[in-house]
């Protein structure tokens, strides 16, 4: 039985998944409450499964990018569990789970996050060769930076602030299939699919060195510079 957690973004979402096909799942607005949130759900879902923490053999963890306190918040409970459980661990990209809904479409799907200051969060995944591939990385970018990047048609997905929808549209014209209401339906029961891949060909992470994925530094910081 696989534990996958999602605290990604204020949407937060829980899966309990046998083999990488969802058992229960839990998808609620936690907004800033993570902290608070996240074990009780986790708990209600044990019982409503009829399962408890020692049936869980694998956890999967959405690594970001996102919410700073979101995602410390499940790297910590998934790590937690690792420890205690004794059992592997891995972490997904959490706009490799907004995009891997449309795979099945074979087309290039774009998923967007808002990442302030005028820019956006984004990578790029397709099928090719029946392989689920990842062609662009994890980055920051303005959507002026983005619009090179789209060569053909491609669905542009995740929780994509209106003006950005618009301007999408606007630029890109027929390339852009827009499906801007992805980012709320983000479910953890995806997050298991991918999570279970890794897990069934031992493709580990280590749960010590790993990491949120930010992408940016948080505002305030201390300066390394030596005086």
């Amino acid at each position: 039985m696989e534990l996958a957690i999602d605290t990604s973004t204020d949407t937060a979402s829980i899966a309990l998944s046998s083999e990488g096909e969802v058992v229960a799942e839990l998808t609620w607005r936690a907004g800033h409450n993570h902290t608070a949130e996240l074990m009780p759900n986790l708990i209600h879902l044990l019982k409503q499964a009829k399962l408890n923490l020692k049936d869980i053999d694998g956890l999967i963890v959405a690594k970001g990018p996102g919410s700073f306190n979101g995602l410390r918040v499940g790297m910590s409970v998934a790590k937690g569990l690792a420890l205690a459980l004794s059992v592997p661990m891995v972490g997904i990209g959490t706009l490799e789970v907004e995009a891997y809904p449309y795979a099945a479409t074979a087309l290039p799907i774009c998923p967007i996050q808002n990442a302030g200051r005028g820019e956006i969060a984004t990578a790029l995944f397709q099928v090719k060769r029946g392989k689920w591939c990842c062609l662009l990385e994890e980055h920051i970018t303005t959507v002026e930076g983005l619009l090179p990047q789209i060569k053909g048609r491609t669905i542009l997905c995740g929780k994509i602030p209106r003006e950005v929808v618009l301007q999408l549209r606007e630029s890109l014209g027929r390339k852009a299939l827009i499906f801007d209401g992805g980012g709320e339906l983000r479910r953890a029961g995806y997050l298991a699919e991918l999570g279970w891949r890794r897990l069934r060909e031992g493709d580990f992470d280590h749960s010590p060195t790993l990491q949120p994925l930010y992408l940016r530094r948080p505002a305030i910081t201390i300066s390394h510079k030596v005086r």
